[in-house]
């Protein structure tokens, strides 16, 4: 069943994001005294009384005179959510009164045909009413006192929110169970510009500046089926190149994408190559289990037979780490093999979801041990005697022996390379386990 939605909007610096998380109870929102801190539009889930909704925090709005960059894009993003949502919060700032921002917003809001609530936030002192009484001026109903940092006010809000939502009946039914898809990779890569393709509206902002993309960015998209949460990472940097603290909580954020997600997307800069960058943020994935596809992205500007191959013998170089992880060569800009991405995000789901018979495994070990293929150091020889999976979301396989100290970095390489030429495991890493086993008493 889908949620409501509601958007919270305002100019830049009045509180929008500090209220996302008091809703939420959550720290999800990136709060910064810096202005433009949320670009993109961003979504949480919240409940409240039993009630299930998601909270969507936009960029703040400015005039239309602005010369920041961002400023028409920021304003396209909180226009959007304001067209998704069922309830609209609009965040004004009781400590500096009505301003031509406070009024553009209005008159957009006034036209958009939504219950709006009109929040005055950091009213900490709940006796101080009289800072209410300039903001009747836009228009839009009693202004209602809130502090979104204390969490006075929020409680009664929210009671009348949930009010006005759809009935729980109306709209259509979905499972709940999403595959989460994180596009991740170094900034400027081309990771928004993908996420606007394969979601089909532009719902990232897509600039040439690196670090356009300051938080992790919720997209729900149906694809056969199957509903699918792509989520577009702020660029990840060398730590000793993150100046901001807004730069670093946008790489925690991004992390965390990457900690739930089931698969990830490395976008690499085809005209650049995989850089060192690229292959510590595969690691990072691979660490924490995630399915790994491989895009390199830009190919299009890949003119020269000879450049595009020393681009491929380089990736085999730099990710023998990672040979199992699948790489396309595709275009966010023109579309080129962007559609042929969800076969291979099927796929790697699949195999990082699969259980695999212990009948099936113990086959295989019989198979190697015909091979006379083990271990010898001094007078113990390894012998492994049975196995079994142990575990999914990644494959994790157990393996029983006698002596599990024997097995080195070879011999588990061995085991990997015959496990994955016998099952499905493209796209997934997996883990191996060796017991010991103790022989039973004749």
């Amino acid at each position: 069943m889908t949620k409501p939605v509601v958007a919270v909007v305002g100019r830049p610096n009045v509180g929008k994001s500090t209220l996302v998380n008091r809703i939420c109870q959550a720290k999800d929102a990136i709060v910064h005294e810096s202005r433009g801190v949320t670009r993109d539009r961003s979504y949480h889930d919240a409940d409240w009384s039993g009630r299930d909704f998601v909270v969507v925090d936009t960029g703040g709005i400015e005039s239309t005179k602005s010369e920041d960059p961002f400023s028409s894009p920021i304003r396209d993003q909180a226009v959007a959510a304001c067209d998704e949502a069922s309830v609209i919060l609009f965040l004004v700032d009781g400590s500096v009164g009505v301003t031509d921002e406070d009024e553009a917003v209005a008159r957009v809001l006034r036209k958009s045909g939504k219950p709006v609530f009109l929040l005055v936030n950091k009213i900490d002192d709940p006796g101080k009413d009289d800072a209410l009484w300039e903001f009747f001026s836009l228009g839009l109903g009693d202004p209602r006192p809130l502090s979104a940092l204390h969490g006075y006010g929020t409680g009664d809000l929210l009671d009348e929110v949930i009010d006005r939502f759809p009935d729980e009946d109306e709209g259509p039914d979905y499972p709940d169970d999403l595959v989460n898809v994180a596009i991740i990779g170094r900034p400027n890569v081309g990771k928004s510009s993908l996420t606007n393709r394969i979601a089909g509206e532009n719902r990232a902002i897509v600039s040439d500046v690196a670090g356009t993309t300051r938080d992790a960015i919720d997209i729900v998209v149906e694809h056969d089926g199957v509903r699918y949460r792509l989520v577009d990472t702020a660029g990840m940097r060398k730590k000793n190149v993150v100046h901001e603290d807004i730069e670093y909580y946008s790489m925690v954020r991004g992390l965390r994408a990457i900690d739930k997600a089931d698969v990830c997307l490395l976008v690499v800069d085809s005209t650049v190559g995989l850089t060192e960058q690229d292959q510590k943020v595969a690691g990072m994935a691979i660490e924490r289990g995630c399915a790994l596809v491989l895009l390199l992205n830009k190919w299009d500007l890949m003119g020269d037979a000879v450049e595009r191959e020393h681009v491929m013998e380089s990736l085999a170089t730099r990710m023998a780490f990672a040979p199992w992880a699948p790489v396309m060569r595709i275009s966010a800009l023109t579309g080129r093999s962007v559609s042929k991405i969800w076969d291979q995000v099927i796929s790697a789901n699949v195999a990082r979801s699969q259980r695999i018979p212990t009948s099936k495994l113990n086959a295989l070990l019989t198979r190697m041990r015909e091979t006379g293929h083990t271990v010898v150091k001094g007078a113990k020889r390894l012998r492994v005697q049975y196995a079994t999976q142990t575990g999914f979301e990644p494959p994790t396989f157990t393996f029983f022996c006698n002596s599990p100290e024997l097995v080195d970095d070879n011999y588990e390489r061995y085991v990997e390379n015959r496990l994955r030429e016998t099952f499905e495991l493209v796209g997934t890493p997996i883990r191996l386990r060796f017991r010991r086993k103790e022989q039973s008493e004749r």
